[in-house]
């Protein structure tokens, strides 16, 4: 039986931040799966299917990656995927009273599901996808954030 893990979240868009992550994640389990979420109550800048392209193109190079998208509680997803762990990334304190109340409500939902968090290199601790986004937007050099192709669709995005 293969040991799966989910990397669930909006992606943005993608970061080396949550590259990171998916890199470090695939020394742990066999397979990662990171799942784009649709959330209605956020105002993306780029649509599910655009998330996913970029998120492909961005993990293409790495083994033991699948992406993929999904609509409702995360705990289903996990369970429909034959997985028992959620990896969530943890930036800094700010993050942690979230990603907490979020961890206990999703062990609540399913006692089989686990949460596992992972803090990203230190280098990259401090990014968001939301911070990316505003730095665009106000013309910034975005090449130590995001890959290249990344930057290039934020900005004609912005345009």
């Amino acid at each position: 039986m293969k040991n799966i893990a989910i990397y669930p979240g909006s992606f943005d868009p993608i970061t080396y931040g949550h590259l990171d992550i998916i890199k470090r994640a695939v020394k742990i389990f066999d397979k990662v799966i990171v799942a784009v979420a649709h959330n209605s109550e956020k105002d993306p800048l780029f649509d599910v299917s655009e998330r996913v392209a970029l998120l492909k193109k961005a993990t293409r190079n790495i083994k033991g990656v699948e992406v993929d998208d999904f609509h409702g509680l995360v705990v289903d997803y996990v369970k429909g995927k034959k997985a028992r762990v959620v990896i969530r990334g943890l930036r800094m304190i700010s993050d942690f009273e979230f990603e907490f109340q979020m961890a206990l409500t999703n062990r609540k939902l399913s006692e089989d599901v686990e949460t596992i968090f992972m803090m990203p290199s230190e280098s990259y601790s401090y990014l968001s996808s939301k911070l990316i986004k505003e730095a665009a937007g106000l013309g910034a050099d975005l090449k130590g954030f995001v890959p290249g192709f990344v930057e290039k669709a934020i900005k004609s995005k912005l345009r």
